[in-house]
């Protein structure tokens, strides 16, 4: 028995008596803790004894109650091998994980050159016949006097701006500070000529002029897109209120309408390319919306608040 605990350099054994004493202080592979030596040693060989790790050695066959109780350990080796299948596995997870996100961020890199090759090319596209209409504008100006020229006019110059706005899509657009109020009044004056009659616009502005750093040719895309969304929503009929608020950070701009709602789980859904509930529509324009206001103008755009049969509110906000 001595032979084998001298050659023992890793499992740590205690020898106790049938009375539970240490028997000539023999003890192998135990750090020492600081204080009571002999209780450390009496306690951590009963805790061995408790998880059977003993082997009893009597000193006589015929003799039951004279015995050395051999008390044992894990060795430290066993011990490290509990714990590599842990390690192991964090090790593939993280691997797993590291995996999913580049394939996440690949798939967001393909669908950004989808995006800015699509606009790109729209925009070069609309760019020669918008280019003939303006001539042929200017032509009719010079030879017949009629208002419905004129109305032409600021639908050539509406292409335009569209076109202009396709363009900046990719690229990363120097905001500058501009009047809110003027940015927001252009665009709602836009959409309430074209809306049906039973709509009703209210406008919410503050007094003082509010400034906030924009491309307001991309902005007023942002505002423009909810509230056509929101004149959809009330089928022609209902209210919509604009509200511009400037705030100790940040400036909020609200749309909010009376029509059919949106459901809470479909809160954030919207926001994503493709998500329409009209019979015919892309759904594209609030993911637009989105990336316009998060990647241009490194802002906020969510549903704050939505009740079926109550209506929607969309809350966009601007840090300053």
């Amino acid at each position: 028995m001595l032979e084998v605990f001298k050659g023992n350099r890793t499992i740590p054994v205690i020898v106790v008596d049938e009375e539970s004493n240490i028997v000539n202080n023999t003890f192998l592979n135990i750090d020492i803790r600081k204080g009571d030596t002999l209780a450390y040693l009496t306690s951590y060989a009963e805790r061995m004894r408790q998880a059977g790790n003993s082997i009893k050695i009597y000193f006589d066959d015929n003799d039951e109650t004279r015995y050395y109780e051999v008390c044992f350990d894990q060795s430290l080796l066993l011990n490290r091998l509990k714990v590599y299948p842990y390690i192991q596995m964090s090790v593939v997870v993280l691997f797993v994980l590291i995996a999913i996100f580049a394939l996440l961020s690949f798939k967001k890199t393909e669908q950004n050159k989808v995006w800015v090759g699509l606009s790109k090319e729209t925009a070069h596209q609309l760019g020669t016949p918008i280019s003939s209409l303006m001539a042929w504008s200017e032509l009719f100006k010079d030879k017949y006097d009629d208002p419905l020229i004129d109305e032409m006019e600021k639908d050539v110059n509406r292409l335009q701006m569209v076109a202009e706005r396709f363009s900046k899509i990719g690229s990363m657009p120097e905001p500058v500070t501009a009047d809110m109020v003027g940015v927001m009044n252009g665009v709602i004056e836009y959409v309430e000529h074209r809306s049906p009659k039973g709509v009703r616009f209210v406008r919410d502005f503050p007094e003082p002029p509010v400034y906030a750093r924009v491309n307001s040719s991309l902005f007023g895309w942002v505002i423009e897109n909810l509230c056509k969304n929101a004149v959809d929503a009330m089928d022609g009929d209902g209210v919509l209120t604009i509200r511009l608020r400037e705030e100790k950070s940040i400036v909020s701009v609200e749309v909010s309408d009376t029509g059919k709602g949106i459901s809470k789980k479909s809160w954030k859904s919207v926001f994503d390319p493709g998500y329409t509930t009209k019979q015919r529509g892309w759904g594209l324009g609030l993911s637009l919306a989105k990336r316009i206001v998060e990647e241009y103008h490194k802002g906020k755009i969510y549903v704050s608040f939505s009740e079926s049969g109550k209506g929607t509110v969309f809350r966009v906000e601007l840090f300053k």
